[in-house]
């Protein structure tokens, strides 16, 4: 399939692991007594941060804030978009204190910062996609906080069923390949089976030329992906849905941060989009 994709510049949040590590288990992925090497993650950090600026974006960076091994997974602190600020509410209670931490660096950057009311987990279940946002709930954020950010954003909130798990988030599950800024469609790649039939369906007449990944795909966390709608940042075990994207126009590029997996982060955990 011969398409020429067109790269957006974003701008990315991120947050050095400084302080990685599993300390506790809130999802099947996280064993606390399988040592992290966190030398090891801050390497695989870099290349990755390295990777978003040799392409053209912009990242910025928060303070980690020790005691906080999680706050590394930028994209659970908020959601932004056209320049407002849903702030998080985490399920966990070892995780509520990241929320106050990204909210210092949002307002020191000039935002106003949403606290949302029910428990709401940022990118990890708001995913805007086109003319809405794709809403994720079954295991953390809630049906009332659909319903808070459609209030806050005045943007259709689709919400979505989770089923497995091993994908607790909608971004393990789920990512945007092109939001449609550009004029063309919004399109996505998913794996069907975290997801319940009727959602299923939903996703199919929303996004009937979505990127299907297969089971090891999302078990590789290459579905906790980041696009700019022409690169797509994915783990390298990821091969089979990585071909496909190349069939679709897309140009992969593979990053591995395979040591956040312990934690059942990947490369969206990492990054929160900051969206004027």
């Amino acid at each position: 399939m011969s398409v020429s994709r067109v790269p957006s510049r974003r701008r990315y949040l991120v947050c050095e692991p400084r302080h990685f590590a599993v300390r506790y288990a809130i999802n099947p992925w996280m064993h606390p007594d399988r040592p992290v090497d966190v030398d090891l993650a801050r390497g695989q950090w870099a290349e990755l941060i390295g990777a978003y600026r040799a392409h053209g974006h912009t990242v910025e960076t928060a303070e980690p804030v020790a005691g906080l091994p999680d706050m590394v997974f930028a994209a659970n602190a908020a959601l932004v978009l056209g320049g407002r600020v849903l702030g998080s509410l985490f399920h966990a209670p070892e995780r509520r204190p990241e929320s106050t931490a990204y909210e210092t660096w949002f307002k020191a950057a000039g935002y106003d910062v949403h606290r949302p009311e029910s428990v709401c987990e940022g990118e990890g279940d708001l995913v805007p996609a086109g003319r809405w946002v794709l809403a994720g709930t079954g295991f953390r954020t809630t049906r009332e906080a659909h319903r808070e950010a459609q209030e806050f954003f005045g943007v259709p909130v689709i919400s979505l069923q989770l089923v497995d798990p091993w994908f607790y988030h909608l971004d393990t599950a789920l990512f945007v390949l092109d939001d449609g800024a550009g004029g063309g469609e919004a399109n996505i790649a998913y794996w069907p089976e975290a997801f319940s039939p009727g959602s299923r369906e939903v996703l199919a007449r929303l996004y009937p030329d979505a990127v299907l990944a297969t089971r090891a795909d999302a078990h590789a966390f290459g579905l906790n992906a980041v696009s700019d709608g022409r690169h797509v940042f994915l783990p390298p075990g990821a091969g089979e849905l990585a071909a496909r994207l190349a069939h679709h126009g897309y140009v992969p590029v593979p990053v591995d941060l395979s040591e956040f997996h312990k934690a059942g982060g990947g490369i969206k955990c990492c990054t929160q989009e900051i969206r004027r």
